[in-house]
């Protein structure tokens, strides 16, 4: 029998399709799977059951007489009251005069007791200092909010339809606009496709290099795993570029045994070491894609987010046509609203374009028709501001506690980002991340971020990477107090 929806006013009123609703009672819908072995009424007593013990129908609750249940269900009354019956005797329903039949009242179950973790087992972080992700305790709610209310209200009914698999022209427009202006990126609104995260991007990237003939993707020896899965799904065999004091070594390019045709950096900021590539080395890699036909995917996942100095513009205006850019709402909003963009050279975005037609998750319209009138109106540049200088007296917090109370440990990377480096004595790495384990205290460390095999045959150094950025206000102070007692001491 296929499954059927009752509802206590009768046949006529039935409502097939309506979801099921705890605690049914007189006038309420629910559903009933009759579906189950045994025959109508086997199966009628079956679905109640299970709705008494889901919870769906809530202790007290009325459910319909069984006149009015039969003709719901198109069964005869007697095997709607046969079943109502055996219920009653199993003590999941009572039926009293007067009051009809409801769901037992039954002493709520005893929950588990609770047990003390067994000694040795570290505890459940309490505080998190990795990096890779922003304050999202400081989400711009009421400005966002205000900005979807405007947006919402001068939306075109086409907004409501499918999505352009480019993104709203709308949003593509506003980006075109702040990019050029706050990173120095040639874009053009129709060379821009909007991504739900910079991981999709990378994908539908290399997929198509892929195609076109590369074989091996150049990689910075520290960066995130994930990255180079994305590559490597894509059919790309990662060789790691050293890193040193002034960013990726890009020399292997250069002919040599690495053959690599495009190369994936972090110019404005390398993650995760937080070191920013050398201008010689800017205009070498440059060079290198004119000469060779390369490509360079710049990810400039924290553009926005430098204290010391002016901003190191992107990569991309001095190559629009050899470089792919990734910008990323995840750093400075939230990575909740999946929202990245990618701006393409002309000889890729038809490429690209098709491949993220073809089945590829699209962020929603409204989302993007928010973030364009947020940029618009000025309210993003308003919140980069507000959450640069929240960022940065954090830093300096961090390092000042550092010099105060373990000046053994050198702290770099603090230029820009969100995220610190914290160079540890050798040997010491591992047992930092136990001790924090034990502390509550969620670190990364560096040798995590390494590419395998290394591209030297150095060993990795032992550091931390303290995402500064992560821990809401007033947790920090808490999480930085934690990070000093796990520490190794002074020699």
């Amino acid at each position: 029998m296929e499954k059927s929806w009752a509802t206590s006013k009768g046949a006529a009123e039935a409502a097939p399709g309506v979801a099921p609703q705890a605690g049914a009672g007189a006038g309420a819908d629910f559903h009933l799977d009759l579906s189950g072995p045994g025959g109508v009424r086997a199966s009628l007593i079956s679905a109640l059951r299970e709705a008494v013990r889901s919870g769906r129908l809530a202790p007290g609750s009325r459910l319909p007489s069984s006149r009015t249940l039969a003709a719901d269900l198109g069964l005869a009354r007697n095997t709607v009251a046969d079943a109502y019956g055996e219920l009653v005797a199993e003590g999941w329903l009572t039926a009293r005069q007067g009051s009809g039949t409801r769901v037992a009242r039954r002493a709520a179950a005893r929950p588990p007791e609770r047990r003390t973790p067994p000694v040795g087992t570290p505890r459940r972080p309490t505080y998190n200092l990795r990096p890779g992700s922003a304050d999202v305790s400081a989400f711009p709610r009421a400005a966002w909010l205000a900005a979807a209310r405007r947006a919402m209200a001068a939306a075109p009914h086409d907004a409501f339809g499918h999505v352009d698999e480019r993104g709203r022209i709308e949003l593509r427009t506003a980006l075109a606009g702040y990019v050029a202006r706050a990173r120095g990126v040639h874009a053009d609104p129709e060379r821009i496709v909007v991504c739900a995260g910079f991981t999709q991007g990378l994908g539908l990237v290399s997929r198509v290099l892929r195609q076109r003939g590369t074989r091996e993707m150049g990689v910075e020896e520290y960066g995130l795993w994930f990255h180079r899965e994305a590559l490597e799904r894509a059919g790309l065999r990662c060789l790691p570029m050293p890193l040193d004091g002034e960013g990726a070594g890009i020399g292997m390019l250069e002919g040599g045994k690495a053959g690599a045709r495009s190369v994936l950096i972090t110019p404005a900021h390398q993650f995760p070491t937080g070191v920013p590539l050398h201008p010689d080395r800017r205009a070498a890699v440059v060079d290198w894609a004119a000469r060779t036909g390369g490509t360079i995917l710049e990810d400039d996942y924290d553009g926005e987010f430098r204290y010391d100095r002016q901003p190191v513009g992107a990569l991309q205006g001095l190559a629009p046509e050899r470089i792919v850019y990734f910008g990323t709402a995840s750093k400075s909003l939230a990575p909740g609203l999946r929202l990245a963009w990618m701006v393409l050279p002309e000889h890729l975005a038809g490429e690209v374009l098709a491949h993220k037609q073809a089945g590829e998750w699209s962020s929603g319209a409204l989302e993007q028709l928010t973030l364009a009138e947020f940029l618009k109106s000025g309210a993003y540049d308003r919140h980069v501001r507000a959450m640069r200088l929240r960022y940065r007296r954090r830093r300096d917090r961090l390092v000042e506690v550092l010099a105060e109370r373990a000046p053994h440990i050198k702290v770099t990377g603090i230029a820009a980002g969100l995220h610190a480096v914290l160079e540890l004595p050798p040997g010491t790495e591992h047992p930092t991340l136990q001790a924090a384990a034990w502390e509550g205290l969620a670190l990364e460390g560096l040798s995590h971020l390494r590419s395998t095999p290394p591209a030297t045959g150095d060993p990795t150094p032992d550091g931390l990477i303290v995402g500064y950025g992560t821990p809401p206000d007033h947790a920090f102070p808490g999480a930085l107090e934690a990070l000093l007692r796990v520490l190794p001491p002074a020699e």
